[in-house]
């Protein structure tokens, strides 16, 4: 019996690159969800063998609903929104594409700073609509070489925007309790606690994961630590940021603005206060954006689901615990083979 795969939503025009993978390698049927709907997903899951997602959420209702499912695949690098304690419990193996889109991700941190401190879109926008030269320079714009970009978690991408800053002349301050000192020297950056990081910073970025640990890891007391003059950019996880916070900092002038691709609401409604803000750069969640990135991500993420079902063992497993679960849905090696 032909295999069944949900997907669930997509941000890419069409499926057919996964969908493609999925028929050859396994020969699935694939099937698009027509809305992320809970309700819907609930609905579809329960007779297939694999879901696949991108910024739906996979609840504990849509998992527990999948009876046959076996896999749970993640289009990118995050996976806060998949129940993944749920996924282990039942058995399922959850995998994700860890590093598809660094290039990409660490080009839109810059393009964000850059376009900061330029004041590329003010200035474009004044050209176009009040004439040339109708602007006074009078607006902070920096020198960079010799500033600091402060990089709060040092993964893949961290570790890339690090050494295109760098390029820039930037001095690179990292905070990252799960990295060595001695890693983060050899990238020509200096291992500093949090705290220090954004004292010491005219622009901070922020590359951690969303974990109960990291939800609002900015707020109030960590926007009063940072320069008045300084940039915060977010190409991460929305939530990292107290958004009420960050609203207040930059109406009262306690940083001079922010860059963000994220937000907590993943399409925030037109009322959201911080979209009113002149002081503000905000794109709509596409730093993982390339033609070239989002065709080997559906591929990849679709291959992941294959080996999972093949029995294989896939590249990036979320829940290793799963591979001691009593009664698995997979047949992947257990943890004492």
């Amino acid at each position: 019996m032909a295999f069944k795969v949900l997907i669930t939503d997509h941000a890419w025009p069409t499926t057919e690159p996964e969908q493609a993978v999925l028929r050859d390698e396994v020969g699935a049927e694939s099937i698009v969800a027509p809305d992320a709907s809970e309700e819907t997903l609930v609905s579809l899951a329960t007779d297939v063998d694999a879901i696949m997602t991108c910024f739906a959420q996979v609840t504990p209702a849509v998992l527990q609903a999948a009876t046959k499912c076996v896999a749970v695949g993640r289009f990118g690098v995050g996976f806060d929104n998949i129940a993944v304690d749920t996924a282990t419990e039942l058995g399922m193996a959850v995998t994700y594409v860890p590093d598809y889109c660094v290039d990409e991700v660490s080009d839109h941190v810059m393009a964000l700073l850059l376009t900061w401190n330029r004041r590329v879109a003010l200035l474009d926008n004044s050209v176009k609509t009040t004439g040339w030269g109708s602007v006074p320079l009078t607006m902070r714009i920096m020198r960079l070489r010799g500033k600091t970009l402060g990089i709060i978690g040092f993964g893949r991408i961290g570790k890339s925007v690090c050494e295109k800053a760098r390029a820039f002349g930037l001095d690179i301050l990292v905070s990252d309790p799960y990295v060595s000192a001695e890693i983060v020297a050899e990238r020509g950056a200096r291992m500093v606690d949090m705290d220090t990081l954004l004292s010491e910073s005219e622009f901070v970025s922020l590359h951690s994961p969303l974990t109960d640990e990291t939800h609002n890891l900015i707020s109030s007391r960590e926007l009063e630590l940072m320069k008045s003059d300084a940039f915060l950019v977010n190409c991460a996880r929305g939530p990292l940021i107290d958004e009420s916070a960050l609203y207040d900092g930059l109406t009262s002038g306690q940083i001079a603005g922010a860059g963000l691709d994220v937000m907590v609401d993943a399409v925030p409604p037109p009322g959201t206060p911080l979209l009113g803000l002149d002081n503000i750069i905000i794109t709509p969640h596409t730093a993982f954006f390339s033609q070239e990135a989002t065709l080997e991500l559906e591929q990849r993420a679709a291959r992941e689901v294959c080996r999972v079902l093949k029995g294989e063992m896939p590249e990036n497993l979320v829940n290793p615990d799963v591979l001691k679960h009593p009664n698995p849905r997979h047949s992947l090696p257990s943890a004492t083979e």
